[in-house]
């Protein structure tokens, strides 16, 4: 008997832990495992006996690079628990926010973890040997996102100025005077990003999931809004548990997701090609217009070419920063008015790499009774495994150094909170 193994040990330097084990028997593929053995954080049982005030802080402290949607979905279900209405300037606020952590989270993931692997290098600091002026606007881009968070958060890691009812204080117009310039400039940037994109080899590789994602009646998603599928099913915020469960599978620590009624279904996938399938038409103009131009289709169904899509997301982004700037005049109060009371609450937004899922429970005291929270990342792990199993029976004749880097590729396509790092993977190879 003829066996490989593929062994991903360890993956460094992200958010949360993971390896890969790969078998081949016979020249048949035996076994895919994406194993997640994140140490347990806790945070939901963190979160309970705390003031509801407190929670956005906490949650912030999930994800370095996405702090946005664990905040937003936080006190989206915390307003829903409580019976707090915000005034349309602090939506737009809240908006503005977001398009910072768009661009930011985005920005990083194409340059500096996608774009090597088009161009043959091992990591972003070689792209930016061979190709600096790419990676120079990139990284200027990004930090135009950062100094929206900055402005309006407080700062650009772990914001702290977000809360229930909105914001602790509101940046007069003045305060942001000096980003208009640089996200002008970053919207024709943003373009030029997708149609330089737009030439790069895709693999040819196409999947069937289901697509999930929020989908308001007029925005483009951000925060909260029903929920939809690519198969036609649509649903509130308040009705996920409905349609979604966890589960656990045995290789890792990290709790899977599906549809409820549907255990031998398709595996669900969120992000960017999600939303663009299913809010296409709620791009704003040049975002559409560039999307059409690069030839961005919204039923896109490769997930390489995810890129594209966080892409035309990064013009969307710039766009709808600009929009909300211009038409900005600083609210009279920075945050509604919250009474505590006994309720319980749903909420739901769209982090750069899919939708955020937040329930909580609160006593009259406006402590937290119970807290439950569903990473992006936890619901892609189904269809990141499948994919990877499709391209391993797709080439298993392939040496084990073309194996491993094709399934780092493939992990990459979800900008997973585990994928920081997949270029600097130690792989150990038993053959038998």
């Amino acid at each position: 008997m003829s066996t490989r193994r593929i062994e991903v040990n360890s993956i460094a330097r992200l958010e949360g832990e993971g390896s890969l084990k790969v078998r081949i028997e016979d020249g048949m593929l035996r076994t895919v495992q994406l194993n997640i053995f994140e140490p347990p954080r806790l945070f939901e049982a963190l979160l309970r006996g705390r003031h509801f005030q407190e929670v956005p802080d906490i949650t912030a402290r999930i994800c370095g690079i996405c702090p946005i949607a664990y905040q937003m979905s936080s006190v989206l279900a915390l307003e829903s628990a409580l019976g707090v209405d915000v005034a349309p300037e602090l939506h737009d606020l809240r908006r503005l926010i977001y398009c910072g952590e768009w661009i930011e989270s985005h920005v990083l993931h194409i340059a500096m973890l996608h774009l090597p692997d088009f161009f043959g290098v091992p990591d972003g600091l070689s792209l930016a040997e061979a190709h600096p002026e790419i990676v120079q606007n990139a990284l200027r881009l990004k930090a135009a996102g950062n100094q929206l968070l900055r402005v309006l958060g407080g700062r650009e890691i772990h914001p702290v100025n977000v809360c229930v009812g909105g914001f602790y204080k509101v940046p007069p117009r003045s305060a942001f005077d000096p980003l208009r310039d640089e996200l002008a400039w970053g919207l024709d940037t943003a373009r030029e990003l997708l149609t330089f994109a737009s030439s790069l080899d895709f693999p040819v590789f196409t999947n069937d999931w289901e697509l999930l994602a929020l989908q308001p009646a007029t925005e483009y998603p951000f925060n909260g809004g029903p929920l939809a599928t690519s198969t036609g099913l649509h649903f509130s915020v308040e009705e996920y548990d409905q349609h979604l469960m966890e589960f656990q599978v045995p290789h890792s620590t990290a709790l899977h997701s599906r549809r409820r009624t549907a255990e031998n279904a398709a595996p669900l996938q969120l992000g960017p090609l999600a939303r663009l399938r299913l809010n296409h038409d709620r791009l704003t103009p040049q975002a559409r217009q560039a999307a059409d131009a690069a030839g961005v289709r919204p039923d896109e169904n490769n997930p390489f070419r995810s890129l594209l899509a966080r892409a035309v997301e990064v013009v969307f982004a710039c766009e709808e920063a600009l929009r909300i700037l211009d038409d900005y005049r600083m609210p009279k109060v920075p945050r509604a008015t919250v009474t505590p009371r006994t309720g319980e609450g749903f909420g739901a937004s769209e982090a750069p790499r899919g939708t955020c899922h937040h329930h909580y429970g609160v006593d009259e005291n406006g402590l937290i009774t119970s807290a439950r929270i569903v990473p992006p990342t936890a619901v892609n792990q189904t269809a990141i495994e499948s994919d990877l199993h499709r391209y391993l029976s797709q080439n298993l004749d392939a040496d084990d150094e073309t194996l491993r880097h094709g399934c780092e590729r493939v992990i990459r396509n979800y900008d997973p909170c585990i994928s920081c790092s997949v270029h600097f993977l130690e792989l150990d190879i038993q053959r038998g």
